[in-house]
């Protein structure tokens, strides 16, 4: 694995050991991108090329349009995944492929939170990625329901995951996470993409670099 910064944002990459592998993209709060390498390797994932990036400004690269913050005090979100995602496949995408065993047999977009809410948004806007994970996105966010169902993703496969108690909440917006994580699935589900949901035990912060490998390893086993 050698980091390096691309316009502001750290990159670590973990090329596969075969030329083809299967390159996935993850977008990370930290850089937590080593304990999901280590999660996966744990879980026995077949060859692939990890691509971790971090440093990014979350509320804003990966919000699709603007919305008001959550909680008081909080920043608004800002709406810039339509320049972050530019960015992804303009500048982050060939610099990532230079240092690969050779060009991957497909790519996936992968993420946990609000980068679980940009990996679903994405896959609508760009063919370049044909697999998916959105573990415990950000699915309750203002519109997105409605926006994904008339702008449907269109990869192969696209995996879904909540923990058990995010819904379990007063606040009335995020306690819809589930409702709309299901009714997503199901949409994707019809439009004849390979999904599944999973259900795991905990709240939002519980398990997330194991929570982030199990869907990894669901999209490589398509």
């Amino acid at each position: 694995m050698n980091p390096f910064v691309l316009d502001g944002k750290t990159v670590s990459v973990w090329p596969g050991s075969q030329p083809g592998a299967p390159a996935v993209y993850l977008n990370t709060y930290g850089e937590e991108g080593g304990q999901v390498r280590a999660e996966m390797a744990k879980l026995g994932c077949p060859d692939c090329s990890l691509v971790a990036v971090s440093g990014l400004d979350w509320d804003k690269d990966l919000s699709p349009w603007p919305a008001p913050a959550v909680r008081r005090g909080e920043e608004p979100f800002a709406g810039g995944a339509a320049e972050y995602l530019a960015w992804m496949t303009g500048s982050l995408l060939p610099a990532a492929r230079a240092l690969l065993p050779g060009a991957p047999a497909w790519e996936g977009l992968a993420g946990y939170s609000m980068a679980g809410l940009f990996a679903v948004w994405a896959l609508g806007r760009t063919h370049v990625f044909r697999r998916g994970a959105s573990m415990s996105g950000s699915l309750w966010y203002p519109g997105i329901r409605e926006y994904l169902m008339a702008h449907p993703p269109r990869p192969d496969c696209l995996y879904f995951s909540l923990g058990s108690k995010e819904s379990k909440t007063r606040n009335p917006l995020m306690a819809a996470v589930e409702e709309n994580t299901r009714a997503i699935q199901a949409f994707c589900r019809e439009q004849g993409i390979t999904t599944t949901f999973q259900l795991n035990p905990g709240n939002h912060f519980r398990d997330t670099a194991a929570r982030t490998a199990a869907g990894i390893a669901w999209m490589l086993e398509q």
